[in-house]
């Protein structure tokens, strides 16, 4: 017999996702009928599995050992691939705030938000290396939970990346980021001189075959609607330092509308001028866009900002100089 005392981490999901989770290669049907036959009991009592796990539940499986290590490999597999590669360690990700369920993180350019493939690092394997190394989180939790990233940035994208630690962290980003009530606001270097504050509309559409999207000013089959506001921070001589508050996150979003509205972001290699590109790389080594999450004002009043980045300040001040 095993016992799992559920831990603030692991509250507030149902009983048989957390089974899923624990003993990750046995059939649904297999966990339903145990849960049936009293193999699998909550506190206890007989239960069906739609029961939603409170701090403290005891949950007891009454398998051989060999039977429970056939259907349970989840949790050390998931501790070694987040150890295996730990590249993003070496450019020093910062915590911008943390408490029990949330963490948030100022996300360094060049770093994955998520693996993309098995033997890729991210700012989400970095997170779980954090959690695992300050004690947070042990190895035989991963099993049932695996602490997860609650928005995403392109990779050259930098700046605030936002953590669930615990099954309720996530559910608060989820609603949060799903009902559009934690504003997110980006700053962004773009060609040409905004000396007012606007809003963009319009529609996005994918194109897979190439990673990029595309705008346009009508609904078309696959297309969603997207919307951002932007004020000038301050313009220098060709060039606006922008604000950019984010109605709808989508793919690309930002690049792609800056780009339709003839002001792209400097330094971008898909949506950009190559020509002011290349110009810039010669002066100043940016090999990336010029765009940073920089601040998430939460429903609670809670502010996160993350920094500019050192590259963002370099054309800053190189463009101060040129006015």
């Amino acid at each position: 017999m095993k016992e799992f005392v559920i831990t603030d981490r692991q509250a507030g999901q149902r009983l048989d996702k957390y089974l899923g989770k624990v003993l990750d290669q046995a059939p649904k049907s297999f966990l339903y009928k145990m849960l049936r036959k009293k193999n699998i009991v909550l506190n206890d009592k007989k239960a069906d599995g739609r029961e939603i796990l409170q701090k403290d539940d005891a949950i007891r499986i009454y398998f051989s050992d060999e039977t429970f290590e056939k259907f349970s490999s989840n949790g050390n597999r998931t501790s070694s691939a987040a150890m295996q590669n730990c590249a993003v360690d070496e450019t020093n990700p910062q915590i911008i705030y943390e408490d029990a369920d949330l963490l948030f993180i100022d996300k360094p350019a060049g770093v994955l938000s998520q693996k993309a493939k098995e033997s890729d690092d991210s700012i989400n394997e970095w997170a779980i290396r954090y959690l695992l190394r300050s004690g947070q989180l042990k190895q035989e939790e991963l099993a049932d939970f695996k602490p997860s990233i609650g928005n995403r940035l392109d990779r050259n994208t930098s700046g605030l990346i936002t953590v669930g630690k615990t099954i309720s962290g996530l559910q608060q980003l989820g609603a949060w980021f799903h009902d559009h009530t934690a504003k997110k606001y980006y700053r962004c270097i773009v060609a040409g001189e905004l000396k007012e504050a606007g809003e963009l509309d319009g529609f996005l559409k994918k194109d897979r075959t190439v990673n990029k999207v595309q705008i346009t000013d009508d609904a078309s089959d696959g297309a969603q609607r997207i919307c951002l506001s932007y004020r000038p921070v301050t313009w220098f001589q060709g060039y606006t330092d922008l604000e950019i508050l984010l109605h709808t996150g989508k793919t690309h979003q930002i690049r792609a509308q800056m780009a339709q509205m003839k002001h792209p972001i400097l330094g971008d290699p898909k949506y950009g001028d190559i020509s002011d590109n290349k110009s810039w790389k010669q002066k100043t080594g940016l090999n990336r866009q010029l765009l940073h999450a920089a601040r998430l004002e939460l429903p609670d009043g809670r502010c996160m900002e993350a920094p500019l980045p050192e590259d963002y300040r370099r054309v800053c001040d190189l463009l101060q100089t040129m006015d």
